[in-house]
């Protein structure tokens, strides 16, 4: 099956899931969407099967207007040296005031459940999940975090339902191919 093929089956698919009756998800109370805007390196994932081989897997987003984001997630496919994958969902914000709830919408009308679930002070590290706790993205602001941070992250992600042994790191190295 094509990829592309295999895109327009799993987003709605996604989406549907985000149907489900389980808990939902904790989110954080309060995301300031300027101060989240930018460069965000995924550490690690739970991955899409556009994800699988990612290697300097990088989204980045930038605000368009108070609930709409325009998102760039780019990537390595297979590799370090691997073809650069570039795709542009839009998100757009649907919990106010917290902001932590989105639907990330890769093709239209289909919005994929997006929440951020964990968010630091500082605004360096961040985890997106979804209800259905199918696909989680541990990303910073940094291609690394702490050990100790990683360790905290992952048990805040297994308390909220996750199965840790899905979770995959995300080969990260800067390099003028996959990060400007």
């Amino acid at each position: 099956m094509s990829p592309v093929l295999k895109f327009f089956l799993i987003v709605p698919a996604m989406t549907l899931s985000a149907c489900s009756t389980s808990t939902p998800i904790r989110t954080v109370p309060k995301v300031d969407l300027e101060r989240f805007m930018g460069d965000w390196y995924v550490v690690a994932n739970i991955p899409t099967f556009i994800e699988r081989e990612a290697h300097n897997a990088v989204e980045s987003y930038e605000l368009v207007n108070d609930r709409q984001v325009a998102t760039t997630f780019r990537f390595n496919q297979g590799s370090f040296a691997g073809p650069v994958k570039t795709y542009r969902p839009t998100g757009y914000v649907s919990d106010d005031p917290s902001n932590a709830i989105w639907g990330m919408q890769f093709i239209w009308p289909v919005k994929a459940d997006y929440r951020v679930i964990y968010l630091n002070q500082d605004y360096t590290q961040t985890v997106i999940g979804r209800n259905r706790r199918d696909y989680l993205w541990i990303m910073a602001r940094t291609p690394t975090i702490p050990a100790a941070d990683y360790a905290a992250i992952i048990d805040l992600v297994t308390d909220q339902g996750y199965n840790a042994e899905k979770i995959r790191p995300v080969p990260q190295r800067e390099t003028a191919s996959g990060v400007e």
